[in-house]
């Protein structure tokens, strides 16, 4: 049986099919106080998401039997795995990699080679942003009948309807419920989600952003474009 501060402890799932580099994050992670699973290919890894839901999962893009592409895909696509936040990792330099990976919903990225110091706080970066997303002190935030935002059920209402979103979707979405009107630039939306870790893509933040008008449908019009600013969402 587990003990209390076990309990707490929260889960990883490291996939990467180097294995040097795959134990070398894992005994990291560990030592940092997460509970790692490790898995040299997808298929293992998903099969087990079917019995154990872990609160991240650090993917390699390029793995022997799935590409990490369409991993990232299959977990977006089942509410199954809602709140299961996502951190790429990917040899590849090119941007496009990134932002596709962004798109299908990845909460944050990191390229090869990086430092272990960088891993462990990118993932205790979207693990700080779901735990804010989740304290029940949060109160509901409503805008007129067209969204609503519920932080304490981590669920988001656009015209009735439930919209399904990301950590980091829904902390810029909640940032910018709560001061409607107000203009965020892309260095204050970086600021608040990552802190002191911000070596990203300048499109990154431009790209959740896509992803959230996307999602929102017709309401996605009421997140606006400051040209040379930022974004604000307003009615």
């Amino acid at each position: 049986m587990k003990t209390h501060k076990e309990k707490e402890k929260k889960v990883v799932f490291v996939v990467d099919d180097e294995p040097d580099i795959l134990e070398l994050m894992a005994i990291n992670l560990e030592k940092s106080g997460f509970i790692v699973e490790k898995f040299t290919s997808a298929h293992p890894m998903v099969a087990l998401l079917g019995e154990k839901k872990p609160d991240v999962v650090v993917l390699d893009l390029m793995l022997p039997d799935m590409d990490g592409i369409e991993v990232c895909k299959l977990i977006r696509g089942s509410e199954r795995y809602a709140g299961i936040s996502i951190v790429m990792v990917t040899a590849k330099t090119d941007e496009t990699d990134v932002v596709l990976g962004l798109e299908l919903g990845a909460d944050d990225y990191i390229c090869k080679p990086f430092s272990i110091r960088e891993l462990v706080a990118r993932v205790k970066a979207v693990l700080r942003r779901g735990k804010r997303s989740w304290e029940p002190s949060n109160a509901k935030i409503e805008l007129g009948e067209t969204l609503v935002i519920l932080p304490e059920r981590f669920e988001v209402i656009v015209e009735g309807q439930r919209v399904n979103l990301t950590s980091t979707e829904f902390m810029i979405l909640k940032m910018m419920a709560e001061k409607p009107g107000w203009v965020f630039s892309r260095e204050k939306i970086l600021d608040f989600l990552w802190g002191d870790e911000k070596d990203v893509f300048d499109r990154t933040v431009d790209v959740h952003i896509k992803n959230l008008r996307d999602k929102m449908g017709t309401a996605g019009k009421m997140i606006r474009n400051i040209r040379g600013v930022g974004y604000k969402l307003e009615l």
